[in-house]
């Protein structure tokens, strides 16, 4: 009995489904551990960025308390009012300046050493975005802990599901600040630009600071269209101590689309990126 060649050559079969499925969770966890551990590895860092959130609760407060006399607004405290503020910018500047880490990389090699590897390209994105996730909520977490003396209300379940809003929010906004920095490599100049020219004016627009009621009336329509308006509201309204509200479930849906669109511009500028 003769053996041929064809039998002797094994017919490859495709990969599983679920093996997939498990590489890409593989590939990803192990992204985001890297990531995470860079974090751990360099605490400073996350203590330095808490200083700018507690300087104004610390001296914006009182100010505000000032401007409105007995230090309320629609019957709140002005620390209950203020404080998710914060929140939200810590959730601006912490997510939003990823990209200038990555930039770093591209300069230096590393990111092109990192495709290099068998990652998938997807998890690659995917696991640099979870790992904002944690550093945010444990930093809103802090400041929210500090401001308990001061007079704040405390919800435990109202707080937590305004961090995880912002949480979503923050992967969202971070995968986007990577996707700036891919298309911005060899022009640092450009994601610094767009980063900063964005970053503000989404800010005042979300009426972080100052209620936008007292706005003109052009503001306050070019508010309906800012993502960032509906994600303050509901952080208000949670840490206020109302939970079921409309207005929580329209910065839930706000945080959800943008963590999408950010996901998915992401992962395409990481799958074009050679």
């Amino acid at each position: 009995m003769t053996t041929t060649a064809e039998t002797l050559t094994p017919v490859a079969s495709p990969l599983p489904q679920r093996s997939r499925v498990a590489k890409w969770v593989h590939d990803t966890s192990a992204v985001f551990v890297r990531e995470i551990l860079v974090v751990l590895r360099d605490p400073f860092t996350l203590i330095f960025s808490l200083l700018q959130p507690l300087v104004f609760l610390g001296l914006f407060g009182p100010l505000l308390d000032g401007m409105l006399g007995e230090g309320s607004i629609d019957g709140e405290s002005a620390l209950q009012w203020f404080l998710p503020g914060v929140l939200v910018m810590i959730a601006i500047f912490g997510t939003g300046m990823v990209g200038g880490n990555l930039l770093y990389e591209l300069m230096t090699g590393a990111y092109e050493r990192i495709l290099a590897t068998p990652l998938d390209r997807s998890s690659i994105l995917v696991g640099r975005a979870l790992k904002e996730f944690a550093p945010l909520v444990v930093q809103a977490l802090l400041i929210t802990v500090v401001a308990i003396p001061f007079g704040l209300a405390f919800y435990p379940a109202h707080v937590l599901l305004g961090l995880l809003i912002l949480g979503i929010f923050g992967i969202g906004l971070g995968s986007l600040s990577y996707a700036l920095g891919l298309a911005s490599k060899n022009r640092e100049w450009v994601f610094w630009g767009v980063q900063q020219s964005l970053i503000f004016p989404l800010l005042l627009l979300a009426g972080m600071m100052l209620p936008l009621e007292a706005g003109p009336e052009w503001m306050q329509a070019v508010s309906k269209f800012n993502p960032l308006t509906y994600i303050v509201d509901a952080e208000r309204t949670l840490f206020a101590g109302t939970m079921w509200d409309s207005t929580v479930a329209w910065g839930l849906l706000a945080a959800l689309a943008t963590c999408a669109v950010g996901l998915w511009v992401g992962i395409w500028k990481v799958k074009r990126t050679i």
